[in-house]
């Protein structure tokens, strides 16, 4: 696997013919626990940055990575390749396009995934300042940064909203990710990182 994204159905048919397929969830510790694909392993984009170079010389094969709906699997492969890891793609359209596909997951505690927390909490705040600049007029700069930093994440794609979102109590799992047991298993050192 060289392309650097795939669909559903080619990720699908991969892990038929090859369960041992390296598919690689990068989001938070939280979303995987609320949905994921069985035999995954999760390895957050936020906690990988120290695991980079390893994963770039030790992998044991070629990787799917994948995330909620795409950015943040493409941070990682890019991330990756950087350290030198041309092996990876990205599925397209994350665990959406899994799900809208039909196919199977592993479920546990229902959370929201982080970009719509992100909708929720930007939107919010956009709509209440709005409508506090009726009878304040300078609220209506909040909104205004709001749309700054929502334009800046796109632009970036980035999201700092998303960073300080995922640090909630809500966003965090049961059992915290062993991100060393992640890359023990990715890199074939041992150790399993699926649940």
């Amino acid at each position: 696997m060289t392309s650097s994204t795939t669909d559903v159905p080619s990720v699908r048919a991969l892990i038929e013919r090859d369960p041992d397929t390296l598919v690689v969830d990068v989001r938070t510790p939280a979303e995987y626990e609320s949905s994921h694909i069985d035999g995954s392993v999760n390895l957050p984009l936020g906690q990988a940055g120290p695991h980079l170079e390893r994963l770039a010389a030790d992998a044991r094969g070629p990787m799917v990575l994948i995330c909620q709906a795409g950015p943040r699997a493409e941070q990682f492969r890019d991330r990756l390749t950087g350290a030198g890891f041309t092996d990876a793609s990205v599925m397209t359209g994350g665990m959406n396009a899994w799900e809208a596909d039909g196919a199977p997951v592993v479920r546990g505690k229902e959370r929201w995934a982080l970009e719509r927390q992100v909708r929720l909490v930007a939107g919010s705040i956009v709509l209440v300042s709005v409508l506090l600049s009726l009878v304040w007029q300078p609220a209506v700069w909040v909104a205004a940064f709001i749309g700054a930093g929502l334009t800046f994440a796109a632009v970036t794609n980035t999201c700092g909203m998303a960073m300080a979102l995922s640090k909630l109590p809500y966003n965090q799992p049961r059992n915290a990710v062993d991100v060393e047991a992640s890359v023990a298993h990715l890199t074939g050192a041992g150790g399993s990182a699926r649940r």
